[in-house]
């Protein structure tokens, strides 16, 4: 541990010295590379250098017991040594789940679609549930975000919400909400009482940056067209809506919500990107799907992580088997004890897999 703590220290070092070269700063890709290998390291340099003093002041303890003639001074030293012993130990754990292999996506944006399953107005009003909480979450976190599209159903819910959060780490935390989530619960149109359960899906997907995709303008088919509402009705006058189909994998992604074409086809084209960006994704994860498996992460998205029971006020996540008996909070957007406890769940496995 200790000698590959100090080949870190020697690279952190090394990083320093090339951030501050005029040199370096002239070929800003290059920059900007070693500053975001800096700062991924800093997380890491700061607990490496507290373990590496506090190894070398058990050493020195232990040969000062050796020589000590003193009782009251052997005692001071043994509290001392089984103190920082137990010290070490609790940093060594922290280092070996900083020294996990990073999802290189975790420092995204991302974009979060939100669509109603099974079970009809209810799904989407469930939908519209989610959409809400997901944007508390982020409000509370100081994240901004983006409609990029947005269809409801005419009675209150959401058929489709597409949106953006903007802020750091928003994908390491929000990843583990990709998946099927129930809810169980008697609808207002329910005169018997009788509990219904209704579905709704949710992707998270990290915000591809140019580097991540590049697309080529011949693959792209363009068709523009007047916004409508509920019931067909046109909400603009003007051929503002863009339907973009990469032609390649079939994609289809449309945006209307802006009065402006051009807006409408930047938001859609945002969207494509993430898109292909996850379908590159989900392609280099099949290859490894044994270890995807043994993971919490970003799993098979049909599958049905959590369910939200009214009746009772609680939340279950089946991937952890974990219940909050705070639903009202935990729909208001607190929802951090229920991602917390799936980081720790997926970083227990991993190490694991790598111990």
């Amino acid at each position: 541990m200790k000698d590959k703590l100090l080949a870190i220290e020697k690279r952190f070092n090394e990083l320093e010295q090339k951030i501050i070269d005029p040199e370096v700063m002239k070929d800003m890709p290059t920059w900007q590379r070693y500053c975001k290998e800096h700062s991924d390291l800093q997380p890491i340099i700061d607990i490496a250098r507290e373990y590496i003093d506090n190894d070398k002041i058990i050493e020195e303890d232990k040969q000062m017991l050796n020589e000590a003639s003193d009782d009251d001074m052997k005692e001071l030293l043994k509290e001392e040594i089984d103190e920082r012993s137990k010290a070490l130990e609790v940093q060594e754990e922290e280092i070996k789940i900083l020294l996990l292999p990073k999802d290189p996506n975790d420092h995204k944006n991302v974009i979060v679609e939100i669509r109603a399953g099974a079970g009809g107005d209810e799904a989407g009003l469930f939908a519209g549930d989610l959409y809400r909480m997901y944007q508390m979450y982020a409000d509370s976190r100081g994240w901004k975000t983006e409609v990029m599209s947005f269809s409801d159903q005419g009675v209150g819910g959401v058929k489709e919400a597409i949106f953006m959060i903007n802020g750091k780490g928003a994908y390491s935390m929000l990843k583990y909400e990709s998946g099927v989530h129930r809810v169980q619960r008697v609808p207002t149109t329910e005169s018997s009482g009788r509990i219904h359960t209704s579905t709704a899906t949710v992707a998270v997907l990290p915000e591809a940056e140019d580097v991540d995709v590049e697309i080529n303008q011949s693959d792209l088919r363009v068709d523009v067209y007047r916004s409508s509402g509920n019931g067909g009705q046109s909400v603009n006058t003007t051929d503002s809506a863009v339907r973009i189909t990469h032609i390649p994998t079939g994609i289809v992604v449309s945006c209307q919500d802006e009065k402006s074409q051009l807006k409408n086809k930047d938001k859609a084209m945002k969207i494509l990107k993430t898109r292909l960006y996850d379908k590159m994704l989900e392609e280099q994860n099949a290859e490894i799907s044994e270890n995807r498996r043994s993971q919490v992460g970003t799993g098979d998205r049909s599958e049905r992580i959590r369910t939200y029971n009214f009746p009772q006020g609680r939340i279950t996540d089946h991937r952890i088997n974990m219940t909050i008996y705070q639903l009202e909070s935990f729909l208001n957007g607190d929802i951090q004890e229920m991602i917390d406890s799936l980081i720790t769940e997926d970083q227990t496995k991993k190490l694991a897999a790598v111990s």
